[in-house]
């Protein structure tokens, strides 16, 4: 595939993305759990939460399109698509998710989407080792904040419990993919940089 196809392919991935039109390879864990009763309390909760989540999600595309654009060899392309097309299970799950609670994605989605090619970009230009390190940092911190979510979310709220847990647990794998190819750890002053701008980005994403 030529660079202009590739550019062509990530462009059109990035209006699916942002338009909310996603489509998963896998049925969502939460397919055959009844959904419990939620207080609108609740509800919210778990809706503010699963919108962070779909955020995260929608960041994942941007990234993994943006290094694979710019990755230097084929295999580590392929690894970043491969990883892409997975995590797009995750948005279509989340999304559907927020459907249920009666509540919609992210309105600044068009913005996270742009920050995280940017950041992807950035990585993809500094080498192979260094993008593949900043995936196993980028997946580590969402492991630890999608174990926080395990513990926020209502004990009753079985479906998203379930999504999250599988979310958990592909990111664990991906991660470990990109340490398996060579990654190059990302400085700490780094890594406090990626953490700092999570917390903007999850602290905004619960309320709009």
């Amino acid at each position: 595939m030529s660079p202009f196809d590739r550019f062509i392919q990530h462009f059109d991935g990035a209006l699916r993305v942002i338009s909310g039109v996603s489509v998963a390879t896998r049925t969502s864990p939460a397919a055959h759990i009844a959904d419990a009763r939620l207080d609108s309390a609740e509800r919210r909760h778990s809706a503010g939460l699963m919108r962070v989540n779909h955020v995260g999600e929608v960041c994942a595309q941007a990234l993994y399109q943006a290094q694979a654009q710019f990755a230097h060899s084929d295999a580590i392309r392929h690894q970043f698509l491969l990883a892409g097309r997975e995590e797009e299970d995750h948005l279509a799950w989340t999304a559907q998710r927020l459907r249920e609670l009666g509540s919609n994605p992210s309105l600044l989605n068009p913005l996270w989407y742009a920050g995280a090619y940017a950041l992807g970009a950035v990585a993809g230009k500094l080498g192979d080792a260094r993008s593949l390190g900043f995936v196993v940092e980028t997946e580590r911190q969402v492991e630890a904040h999608l174990n926080e979510h395990m513990h926020s979310l209502p004990s009753q709220d079985a479906k998203s419990r379930a999504v999250v847990a599988q979310m958990s647990a592909d990111e664990v794998a991906h991660g470990a993919a990109a340490q398996a190819l060579g990654a190059q750890a990302v400085p700490p002053l780094a890594q406090k940089g990626m953490q700092a701008m999570a917390k903007v980005m999850t602290t905004a994403a619960y309320y709009i």
